[in-house]
């Protein structure tokens, strides 16, 4: 890359975009587009990022959304890999053919034989990589991969990306990387030998590299998804990291949930009148002192990952601004799902492993979860708002009204809308096929009203859900929506988002013609977007067992 190449104003793309001045060549716009960088944490909570009302220290975050945007109402789908095929490809995740999960290394245990449940990235999809490639990109990534593994077909550089550093499978240990699969580099695996190796330190320096060396035209603007896989478990952070936090969390879940709530509603995040849901967790008082230490250290070390991601978020900003090219470059940053809640209310694995470099399932546990999700209800797997809700951060110096930077954003906006935002920006072409068969429609609109501060946006589709048969369908004001359960019949609930976020007062009974309405909704898209009914998905899921 040019060192300290001059950064370009954007003036010929938001002309063309909002059609007024002038109207630029091709070439000249080509030559002004930015950089895009999308970042994304892995099993985060939405309240866990100072700039999000959290204590943990995350100042490189917090600067970005100081001098950018932060969405209070963007979503993703709940789970990780449904996530990432919905982010990748500007679909609804059963439209990819990850409508549950992505097969395990060497497995096709996720595999049910139907289209929207195939366990990996189908090949009817365009992604964000291979579109991005088409308008002139040089397209990078490092990080969590977790789209389909048991074939190269299905890796990075299959799917569009130049350049690939990473874990294709959902999780890894942080220090030793081994297993499942352990680290790809390009196409390869390869050994990890050096004893400080950190997983989210490695993502950040290979994405840094792919930048500072590209291949070709060192001029082209890049794409790079740098996809960390913190805070998933297992929780493993370097000791100078969860040191910083050994004694901020001895006070329990209960107070910092409190503490939270109170900063939220300063910061403008939540209103005054949205109660903070229950806590879901026994009290603090109620735990021996040697349960309280380890529950404490177990967020502690939870803690430190996250601080962990926002010092290499730092270093990639620094970078960028020393080549001149931090202006220009769109960033964004979003969370896969909901805080966590897996290996049950005091978190999973021994607590002999914390702080040592061994380990698989390490967990913080649901109680925690229930904190970092403040001042949420549900986790992770589920549709409330607890399980859905992430922040997203945008930061773009050359594409924003000075007058815009530093505001909340309150629309709802959803991963696929992501894929049209980019396509707006770019002028990039989706096609209308692919290896001669017909693409779908893509399912987002694009953000890029909202984040330039130059336009409105009036959205004019709803947003639907579903996983593991948690689902919902949010329409302007009303989410309607329904928990799975096992043991009795399911009850669809309808909240009104506006004045009750934290789904506390159920207005189903209330609107039985508003639930009518807002169901029919929800069956027609899922018909139409190869959702089948979750006790079908189990039948085949049990019959692999």
């Amino acid at each position: 890359m040019k060192k300290n190449r001059i950064s370009y104003c954007l003036i010929g793309l938001i002309v063309l975009h909002f059609g007024c001045g002038e109207s630029k060549t091709e070439e000249t716009i080509q030559e002004k587009k930015p950089n895009i960088v999308l970042l994304m944490s892995d099993d985060m909570g939405y309240s866990d990022l100072g700039c999000y009302g959290g204590e943990i220290q995350t100042p490189n975050l917090d600067k970005l959304a100081k001098n950018g945007l932060r969405f209070t109402q963007f979503y993703n789908t709940a789970r990780c890999c449904p996530t990432r095929a919905s982010l990748m490809t500007g679909l609804h995740p059963h439209q990819t053919g990850i409508g549950h999960m992505t097969n395990p290394p060497q497995s096709d245990h996720h595999d049910y034989d139907m289209p929207g449940y195939r366990g990996f990235l189908n090949q009817n999809t365009m992604t964000l990589a291979e579109l991005l490639k088409s308008a002139g990109y040089r397209t990078l990534m490092a990080g969590k991969w977790h789209l389909g593994m048991s074939e190269e077909s299905m890796w990075p550089m299959q799917r569009g990306f130049d350049q690939y550093y990473g874990i294709l499978a959902g999780a890894s240990n942080y220090f030793k990387p081994e297993y499942p699969r352990g680290i790809t580099a390009q196409n390869d695996t390869i050994s990890i030998s050096d004893p400080d190796y950190y997983t989210t330190d490695a993502f950040t320096d290979q994405a840094i590299q792919f930048i500072d060396a590209p291949e070709g035209d060192g001029e082209a603007p890049f794409f790079l998804y740098l996809a960390y896989n913190s805070p998933h478990w297992p929780i493993q952070a370097p000791k100078e990291d969860i040191d910083k936090y050994r004694d901020r969390y001895k006070n329990g879940w209960g107070a910092l949930r409190t503490e939270r709530y109170a900063k939220m509603k300063a910061m403008g995040l939540i209103q005054e009148d949205w109660p903070l849901s229950p806590q879901d967790s026994k009290d603090w008082e109620s735990l021996s002192e040697e349960k309280k230490e380890e529950m404490a250290l177990r967020m502690a070390i939870y803690a430190a990952q996250v601080d962990r991601m926002d010092q290499n978020i730092g270093k990639l900003v620094d970078y960028l601004e020393s080549q001149g090219e931090l202006d220009n470059t769109l960033i964004l940053f979003m969370d896969d799902n909901g805080a966590c809640a897996e290996g049950g209310p005091m978190g999973g694995g021994p607590a002999e492993q914390l702080e040592t470099k061994e380990g698989y399932f390490l967990t913080y546990g649901q109680s925690w979860a229930n904190a970092s999700n403040t001042p949420f209800k549900e986790y992770k797997h589920w549709i409330h708002e607890g399980g859905i809700s992430s922040p997203l951060i945008v930061h773009w110096p050359d594409g924003m009204e000075e007058g815009h930077k530093g505001t909340l954003v309150n629309q709802a906006g959803y991963l696929p809308d992501i894929m049209s935002t980019l396509m707006d920006l770019t002028k990039a072409s989706y096609p209308s096929e692919k290896n001669g068969q017909a693409l779908p429609e893509l399912a987002g609109e694009s953000l890029l009203p909202l984040i330039s501060g130059r336009g409105a946006m009036n959205r004019q589709k709803p947003l639907f859900w579903e996983h593991e048969g948690n689902k919902a369908v949010r329409d302007g004001k009303y989410k309607l929506v329904m928990k799975w359960n096992n043991n009795g019949p399911q009850k669809w609930e309808l909240y009104d988002m506006e004045k009750d976020r934290t789904e506390l007062h159920d207005l189903a009974a209330e609107m039985p013609e508003r639930v009518a309405e807002m169901e029919s909704l929800w069956e027609n898209w899922a018909e139409s977007n190869q959702v089948e009914p979750w006790d079908k998905v189990q039948a085949v899921l049990k019959g692999k067992k």
